[in-house]
């Protein structure tokens, strides 16, 4: 018979991703379920949902459990919960430890939330760590010295900018704008400016391709199709780069003020560590092209992009599991406990 493994979950707006002791990151998948109305059985989870978002007959509703960082729909994130732990720890006799990432603003109530949902999926215990703090782990910073490190994690749902130190977050701030509020900016503008409507799946296309906050060397341009508000037909037209850092403004402003005011609060030795340091981007928002220059541009320090950004809170989680009897059941890093407490 055989132990159950221990499991780290990075548990994304955008997507889930799940590391086995031993084994790394064994599944990706977008945090999306489907499930038939009229039954309410639960028909697909993962990549194979995320296909059917925006194209679903009446009564097959494809959705996103999570919404900006946290649970918003309970049951379905307990039931998705459990199918990924089946897709990667069969059914055993020893239930798995699980150790859950979370957004560094989290309530408690959102807090007992993920817990709960973590019990019910089938884990013996759960641990939580902040986002921040897994992503640092993640990216190589050895984060028990007491040397100030900035970490810009920018997720599918909340982006959290953190300052840590001895194992600890010392100054955070956990915004709702993130990958999602992206597309959705692409969606408005499109629409502002070309009377055009398109998809969140065509925005976050866009996205990808030629999305960028910062001037390109070279402007790109792409065609995509969408329905047009006039005339209610489809329409196919052109976007360039240049329109993108146009788009990309606003929440751009904003995750720029987070990282702004974290700073402003943190103190002075700290400050003149990540001067040295540098920022370290983490999460799928990392990769627009240019945030990078665009953050070094504005705070005049040095700002880089992790390794494999993308994997790096799960990685982080996933190394945190060595640490299991350090942590305290069921709680995260403690900086925030006193905030709240105090």
């Amino acid at each position: 018979m055989s132990v159950a493994k221990d499991i780290g979950i990075d548990l994304g707006t955008a997507s889930i991703l799940v590391y086995v002791k031993g084994k790394g990151v064994v599944l990706q998948e977008p945090s999306v379920v489907a499930i038939d109305k009229n039954t309410g059985k639960l028909l697909k989870v993962g990549s194979e949902a995320q296909n059917m978002l925006g194209r679903t007959p009446g009564n097959i509703v494809a959705m996103r459990p999570l919404r900006e960082g946290v649970i918003s729909d309970y049951d379905m994130t307990e039931r998705m919960l459990r199918e990924f732990l089946r897709k990667v720890a069969p059914v055993h006799f020893f239930k798995p430890r699980l150790v859950i990432c979370v957004p560094s603003g989290i309530t408690e109530v959102e807090e007992r939330a993920v817990i709960d949902a973590g019990i019910q999926a089938g884990a013996r215990k759960v641990y939580l760590i902040e986002e921040p703090v897994a992503a640092a782990i993640g990216a190589g910073i050895d984060i028990a010295k007491p040397d100030g490190h900035m970490i810009v994690d920018i997720g599918g749902g909340t982006t959290d900018v953190a300052v840590i130190s001895l194992s600890g977050v010392v100054e955070s701030d956990s915004i709702k704008v993130a990958g999602d509020q992206f597309n959705d900016a692409v969606v408005k503008y499109i629409r502002r400016k070309h009377n055009v409507l398109i998809g969140e799946r065509t925005a976050e296309e866009l996205k990808m391709k030629i999305g960028c906050v910062f001037p390109r060397d070279e402007e790109q341009i792409v065609e995509i199709k969408g329905r047009d508000l006039m005339t209610g037909l489809p329409r196919t037209f052109e976007v360039s780069s240049s329109e993108m850092i146009e788009a990309f403004e606003e929440p751009t402003q904003r995750i720029l003020e987070a990282i702004h005011s974290v700073l402003e609060r943190t103190p002075p030795e700290l400050v003149a560590d990540i001067s040295t340091n540098g920022i370290v981007m983490t999460g799928g928002g990392s990769l627009v092209w240019g945030f990078d220059k665009l953050i070094e541009s504005h705070t005049g320090i040095e700002t880089r992009v992790a390794n494999d950004a993308i994997s790096c809170v799960a990685y982080g989680t996933g190394k945190s599991l060595d640490d299991l009897a350090s942590m305290q059941d069921g709680t995260m890093n403690l900086s925030r406990r006193k905030q709240m407490n105090g």
